[in-house]
């Protein structure tokens, strides 16, 4: 286990991912976009703010990064102020954001230039596996690399897996993410069929849950799709985005997942409805306009 570490990123999942390093004993030298952020996260769990994420890399050994998209990876690994001004020769860079998978290839190329190392190491599980320290981990680097990181990755996570090169842990955590858009955007039109029906919707979450037509994302989402309670596990922007990576992955290599892209349109249109910072699973209210009913309301009143 390194003794001190750069993190980059204080979001939904940066923090909690963070706040369990800290809790395990790591030296955190702390980097965040919003100013006063990181000063505030060191005053409640310890740990060194820093003003760039340059300062932030200087006596790491390993930088971690957990920010949105692959032009933010890029700014704080490689910009004026990026990490790879202040990390020594020989360090070591995780990115555990989702990005596209050749974004993830281009980093690792030009981080070699420099002579710095590069694992792509997103994650699945959203914030509250995230907090317990059980996130899913996979991992694209060579595998001294991985193995370097893995005593981090324990303690974030109970499952990690070296998928294969810079990149392939990218390629998989999008299409683990273009499944879950799917599997909620089929659990919103499930549930308000039943409704539609005057099938019980406790009866039906149950039948549901313990047959073939169980899913993660029906045991995450059902609930608070029924309470039409939105509060952000992960933002249907961020999901949007994912979906959009694996299909253009997808289109790159020749291969059509139209469900995805099902699921992208409805993404759409519930950012296009104001939704974008509400947790993924309000997709819903788009299937609830389409539909011209209301999820638990009796007589099919229109939502829109």
């Amino acid at each position: 286990m390194p003794t001190t570490i750069a993190f980059l990123g204080l979001g939904i999942m940066g923090s909690r991912m963070a706040a369990n390093l800290s809790r395990a004993g790591l030296e955190l030298r702390l980097w965040t976009r919003t100013a006063g952020k990181a000063q505030a996260w060191a005053a409640e769990h310890g740990g060194v703010a820093c003003a760039t994420p340059a300062e932030a890399a200087q006596g790491a050994r390993i930088v971690v990064s957990m920010v949105v998209d692959g032009e933010q990876v890029r700014e704080v690994l490689l910009g004026a102020d990026g990490a790879a001004r202040g990390l020594a020769e020989g360090g070591l860079c995780v990115d555990m954001s989702t990005i596209a998978p050749a974004d993830a290839r281009a980093l690792a190329t030009e981080l070699g230039a420099r002579g710095l190392r590069f694992v792509d190491a997103p994650v699945t599980g959203s914030s509250p596996k995230a907090a317990d320290g059980t996130l899913t981990i996979m991992c694209g680097g060579a595998g001294a690399d991985v193995a370097e990181a893995r005593p981090l990755f324990d303690v974030m996570g109970d499952l990690v897996v070296h998928v294969g090169a810079p990149g392939q842990g990218q390629a998989l955590k999008v299409v683990n993410n273009a499944v879950a858009a799917v599997n909620t955007a089929t659990v919103a039109q499930a549930l308000l069929v039943a409704d539609a029906l005057e099938v019980d919707l406790d009866a039906a979450e149950a039948v549901l849950g313990a047959g073939s037509g169980g899913s993660a994302m029906l045991v995450l989402k059902a609930r608070p799709m029924r309470e039409h309670d939105f509060a952000t596990l992960f933002k249907a922007e961020h999901m949007l985005k994912d979906v959009r990576l694996c299909l253009d992955a997808a289109q790159d290599a020749g291969v059509p997942f139209p469900a995805a892209a099902a699921a992208r349109d409805a993404l759409v249109a519930t950012v296009g409805r104001g939704l974008g910072a509400a947790d993924f699973a309000a997709v819903l209210e788009v299937f609830e306009a389409y539909a011209g009913r209301r999820l638990g309301e009796k007589g099919g009143t229109s939502p829109i």
